[in-house]
């Protein structure tokens, strides 16, 4: 067909020039789209989140549920980094009603074989054969140190008299030692069970007690070749070997500092509860607190005094350690 001015026309279609819509989804005009019908069911909530995010959806709840974990772990305060970093353990805590009699004691009959090279007393300076068997109080006190949730120990620290402390450092001395170790945050108070507070004057729990060689020996029951130090419940007197305090253990390689922290953490560990002896868990690893380290690191060493006792002669030898919690 022709239009008036003799130009060619195909049909009827519309006079405007072709053009593109902005939006590609919209109908176009004068049309109306079908929608196909879909064979799937619907996609679910959780379809669309895995489609959307991927590997993350997967990624997010395994980071959701270990950040809870750190952050319970944090806030309960237990102990697990130190169980982790290999901290030797502390053995089973008794009820304060099953104290009494004597408290770590050496082990066995109290015959003992007198070539025990571990056991030895290394050279040293000058100690108290004898004393009065009687204790002075040395004066001061201290404000509490840790929680103490279930139990703050009121304890004071006394020497017996007859006893020069003059060569190391006198009686204020030894008190400061006991102290400063009590309140070391690798000591008991690392545990918030615990509290303790040093008196010197009334009631007290127990009485941390510097002691001459005679009297260390009759307080803790035997009459032994090997010095020692122990915990009397009866008389509540954790007795503290001047001997020892003066000459340390071999197995100190010569520390007297250590040996004397771990002399204080020892024989208090008894006076809280901890009345087992331990074993060296693990070879060449840090010895625990509750060992007999005065008679030697070595389970082997040990064993020829209790053969029957609790530490083994498997051959394991443990590195001194004057600490309950050595990485608290």
């Amino acid at each position: 067909m022709y239009d008036p001015l003799g130009r060619y026309r195909t049909g009827t279609g519309s006079h405007q020039p072709l053009r593109a819509h902005w939006d590609p989804t919209a109908q176009a005009e004068g049309r109306v789209r079908a929608r196909p019908e879909r064979d799937a069911k619907k996609q679910s909530a959780l379809g669309r989140f895995v489609s959307t995010y991927g590997w993350r959806a997967y990624a997010l709840p395994v980071l959701f549920v270990i950040t809870v974990l750190v952050v319970v772990d944090a806030v309960s305060g237990t102990d697990s980094t130190v169980v982790a970093g290999g901290s030797p353990g502390l053995g089973r805590l008794s009820p304060r009603a099953a104290t009494a009699g004597i408290i770590g004691a050496p082990p066995g009959d109290g015959h003992f074989p007198t070539d025990l090279p571990t056991g030895a007393l290394p050279e040293g300076g000058a100690f108290a054969e004898t004393g009065a068997d009687t204790w002075r109080v040395v004066p001061g006190s201290t404000d509490q140190v840790g929680a103490g949730a279930d139990a703050v120990f009121r304890y004071t620290v006394e020497i017996e008299n007859g006893m020069d402390t003059s060569g190391f450092g006198g009686d204020e001395s030894f008190a400061t030692m006991v102290d400063s170790t009590l309140a070391n945050p690798k000591s008991w108070a690392h545990d918030p069970k615990f509290g303790f507070r040093r008196v010197d004057h009334g009631a007290a729990d127990f009485r941390v007690s510097l002691t001459s060689r005679e009297s260390s020996r009759r307080e803790c029951g035997f009459d032994i070749p090997i010095d020692t130090s122990c915990y009397n419940a009866n008389s509540r007197r954790v007795v503290l070997s001047e001997v020892r305090w003066v000459r340390g253990a071999l197995a100190f390689d010569g520390d007297i500092g250590s040996y004397r922290q771990y002399q204080i953490n020892h024989e208090v560990g008894h006076a809280i509860g901890y009345h087992q002896h331990q074993p060296c868990e693990t070879d060449d690893g840090l010895a625990p607190v509750m060992m007999q380290q005065t008679f030697g690191t070595s389970n082997d060493d040990i064993a020829v005094l209790d053969p029957h006792g609790v530490v083994p002669m498997d051959g394991k030898r443990c590195r001194f350690n004057p600490w309950p919690y050595p990485r608290g």
